[in-house]
């Protein structure tokens, strides 16, 4: 979860954003309708004629691809929306209107044009669009969208937010974490990256290192069945019903005109990154069968259930996700790797990992330094139960916020066209147990995940996928992408002392909501 800081220049970046495409767009010229038309589309091509060799193994395996670049998992989400044939499913956390959401709008909106059913569940607490935008978008005939727990942002004044706080407080903090990316029910990306230009390394003073994986085939309807359980929870509330009073606008035809003409201004998506697109169907197939992909016999797609557990232990009472990590965790024999960019230890998780060290599992985690987390509070919460995760023989390193690592993984166009490198921070929520075993997922190693955030993991038993992942982060470990933490050593002095002092200054908050 962001921190409060972030949240509020991310709010003010949006209005920045929102009226910069209208002002834009307003004066856009003619020929961007003739440039948009000529790329975004051949008509020869679907989803379906690009799977068709695989379409056997399918039935019985999935296909995994885990995808470690923000800029080529960003192409790939636009080119499935595009040669999408029946319905794109959608679940988020963050879905936010800057370039990045902007663009993936546009995406939808031609995709919902052409007959798919697309279906857009997002969760209240850090929508970051204007009421219009959303009930706009959810104005297209083949476009819903549902908002998981509402009452602390969209359509509430400031004395309901308040309120809801205060009478339901863990109601409030309970979120839906997951992030599903669903095509014809055939194919899912799953994993930490949100919708903004962040995740996509896009953005040009801070970006996350992340990691997302491709499912093929066979594990997909258990995504569905997660999906549908989601969407159809009385805690997914349709926007219709949620911001009735907000607007009585009759949306025409046009509605969607400025955000086609932004989308097509060569200024705000990058001419190279539509040759990336268009280049996409040779890539796939590579991918697909020139032994890029790993076909796997077991991958197990677990999440939550909508509102994770029933309350009865206050903040706390676990959930499916966490009882499938604990159960992993305890069930290691040789070593465990794990990668979470927020990490807050109760007494119950050093007991759990001292457990394991003492049985001989070598155990190392990287998690954010102060300097490159965007998040203080949880860091607040991980420094003051440093020194005893050490204590349980954990190694513990902290990503380097000028990690050498970012030259490779960062989009080449980008770079190219900023004259200093974005700061990055870890944001992959990652494990590997004893060299088999690979979860990607959106469980950070927190309290909140834990017990208040439903979350969703991918399970891949594959030696090839986790020996492909475990080079990266063995990458990641070395000492130019991250620090050694001793219990006599850390880089916190490293840091500006107003962000140490803000730091200091949330250890009043519960551990149990970080």
């Amino acid at each position: 979860m962001k921190n409060k800081y972030y949240f509020r220049i991310a709010i003010i970046s949006l209005l920045v954003v929102l009226y910069a495409c209208k002002k834009e767009t307003a004066s856009v010229p003619l020929q961007f309708e003739d440039y948009c038309a000529s790329v975004h589309r051949n008509d020869t091509l679907s989803l379906s004629k690009a799977l068709v060799e695989v379409k056997d193994k399918m039935k019985k395996k999935t296909g995994v691809y885990v995808l470690e670049d923000g800029g080529f998992s960003l192409v790939t989400r636009a080119w499935f929306t595009s040669y999408a044939e029946k319905s794109i499913d959608i679940q988020y956390f963050i879905f936010s209107t800057d370039n990045v959401g902007l663009i993936a709008c546009d995406y939808l909106v031609r995709a919902a044009d052409r007959g798919v059913k697309v279906r857009l569940l997002v969760d209240d607490f850090l929508v970051r669009a204007r009421i219009e935008d959303i009930l706009a978008l959810n104005s297209h005939k083949n476009i819903q969208i549902k908002v998981y727990n509402p009452g602390v942002n969209l359509g509430a004044p400031l004395y309901k937010k308040v309120k809801k706080f205060a009478t339901d407080f863990r109601g409030a903090n309970q979120r839906m974490h997951n992030k599903v990316f669903m095509v014809d029910e055939k194919l899912v990306i799953t994993g930490g990256r949100n919708i903004a230009d962040e995740y996509f390394d896009y953005d040009h003073e801070y970006n996350f290192r992340d990691r997302d994986v491709l499912l093929i085939g066979n594990v997909v309807p258990d995504v569905k069945t997660s999906f549908e359980g989601f969407w159809n929870s009385s805690l997914s509330v349709s926007v219709e019903k949620l911001l009735q009073s907000e607007t009585t606008a009759a949306y025409g035809e046009d509605v969607f005109d400025n955000l086609h003409q932004y989308a097509c201004n060569p200024a705000n998506f990058w001419p190279k990154v539509r040759e990336n697109i268009d280049r996409f169907p040779v890539i796939f197939q590579n991918i697909l069968t020139g032994g890029g992909i790993e076909w796997v016999d077991t991958v197990s797609y677990i999440s939550d259930m909508p509102g994770k557990n029933d309350g009865s232990q206050g903040l706390g009472g676990s959930g499916v996700c966490t009882d499938a990590l604990i159960e992993m965790v305890k069930k290691a024999k040789h070593s465990i790797d794990i990668q979470t960019p927020y990490l807050v230890t109760t007494e119950l998780a050093q007991d759990l990992f001292k457990a394991a060290v003492d049985r001989g599992v070598k155990i190392r985690i990287l998690t954010n330094s102060l300097l490159s987390t965007d998040n203080v509070e949880a860091f607040s919460s991980y420094q003051s139960s440093r020194k005893e995760l050490l204590k349980t023989g954990v190694e513990v390193y902290e990503f380097r916020p000028d990690a050498e690592e970012r030259m490779r993984i960062m989009t080449g166009e980008l770079h190219k066209a900023v004259d200093n490198l974005p700061v990055f921070g870890l944001h992959a929520k990652s494990m590997i147990i004893d060299g088999k075993i690979t979860v990607i997922g959106t469980f950070n190693l927190d309290p909140r995940s834990a017990n208040l955030n439903t979350e969703c993991i991918a399970v891949i038993h594959s030696e090839n996928i986790t020996k492909k992942v475990a080079a990266g982060m063995e990458v990641e470990f070395a000492p130019e992408n991250s620090w050694h933490i001793t219990r006599d050593f850390n880089p916190d002095s490293k840091v500006k002392t107003s962000k140490r002092v803000k730091t200091w200054s949330r250890k009043v908050l519960p551990k149990s909501i970080l």
